[in-house]
């Protein structure tokens, strides 16, 4: 299979460090080899000088539930026994957030459309295999910077080492195949919520949703939301309660797809949308009043229609220059995490 492959390529992967930039190679390298060398039984410890076992691990446990993912691949699992005990406990491993760290890359004119440098690929490859050999298979929440560009060997890796994943936050697939994506879906029968970026052809992603995901009840499209993308909702995510499609571009037909279709819907986020009628590349967009009538009464039937009622909002005007599709790396840091549904709020 695809995943066991590419699992093995990413557990057996030797790397040099060439240079400074995104996440630090130098300090995966060490860091691994640190680690392997307890694994073998080669690190020591000095008992003499410190008794780690008089150390409570459920206090240790505590202390390690307050770093971010560094801390914990810093190293401190190699200091003794006890220490790799605590550090592989459960509780730090429930959320795995990558939301701080970006890909080093460029853009280019033809598909993926960027170009993804080396020794970024090879410093979240160290990462990834220091961070999922600790969690020891109890991450629940996989969430990824919108810059943060996995390929195909690096999904299949977190796929195989994360089975009971819940929610994955991974707003760009630029670099990732439909097999791949296909395959760890497959894997992740408890998946419930997902961010992700729109696509042209989202058929596939939402049938394997459909045939694999039992518990799925949220989704956030970073985004256009046209036409096609809501049929295909409705088709294959009917009982799907929670919807956020803030900050993109809209398209009437779609919205009104989704309120008459979704019949579980009970929750639609559409803040900061520029919402249009039907629009074609060669043509001027034409925007929607929110308050047209047979938006109002398609959404009646919600628990909550989120929209934004401020009448001068800079969030607002931001995606209208942006004719709908937002470029957050212009945009205050971590801007992109806020959802005005909280359950997908970061």
């Amino acid at each position: 299979m695809a995943s066991t492959s590419s699992s093995s390529k990413i557990a057996g992967e030797d790397t040099e460090d060439e240079g400074e930039g995104g996440i630090s190679l130098r300090h995966y390298d060490a860091l691994n080899r640190s680690a392997d060398s307890f694994e073998a039984g080669e690190r020591k410890v000095d008992k003499s000088i410190v008794n780690w076992g008089n150390v409570n691990v459920d206090v240790m446990v505590k202390i390690f539930q307050s770093f971010d993912i560094v801390g914990l691949t810093s190293g401190i699992a190699c200091v003794c026994r006890l220490w790799h005990k605590a550090a592989c406990d459960p509780l730090n491993w429930k959320t795995l957030d990558l939301s701080k760290f970006e890909s080093i890359f460029i853009k280019t004119p033809i598909h993926p459309f960027i170009f993804v440098a080396s020794r970024s690929d090879a410093s979240l490859t160290q990462l990834l295999r220091v961070s999922l050999n600790l969690s020891q298979g109890n991450t629940r929440s996989l969430i990824c910077h919108f810059n943060l560009y996995l390929n195909d060997d690096q999904l299949a890796y977190i796929a195989e080492r994360c089975p009971q994943l819940r929610r994955l936050v991974m707003p760009s697939w630029n670099r990732l195949t439909k097999s791949t994506i296909c395959d760890a879906i497959r894997m992740w029968k408890d998946l419930e919520s997902l961010t992700m970026p729109s696509l042209s052809n989202p058929t596939y992603l939402l049938e394997e949703i459909s045939k694999n995901c039992n518990n799925f009840r949220e989704l956030k499209i970073m985004g256009p939301c046209y036409f096609h993308l809501a049929e295909s909702l409705v088709e294959f995510l009917p009982r799907l309660k929670i919807l956020s499609l803030r900050c993109t571009l809209v398209w009437k037909d779609a919205l009104l797809c989704i309120l008459e279709g979704l019949k579980n819907l009970e929750v639609l986020n559409i803040s900061h949308c520029l919402l249009v009628e039907s629009w074609e590349l060669d043509e001027p967009m034409v925007p929607v009043d929110l308050n047209d009538e047979s938006i109002l009464k398609a959404a009646s039937g919600l628990r909550e229609f989120l929209t934004c009622t401020k009448e001068s909002c800079h969030l607002c005007m931001r995606v209208v220059e942006d004719e709908g599709l937002i470029r957050w790396y212009k945009c205050e840091e971590g801007l992109w995490k806020q959802d005005e549904v909280s359950s997908l709020s970061l």
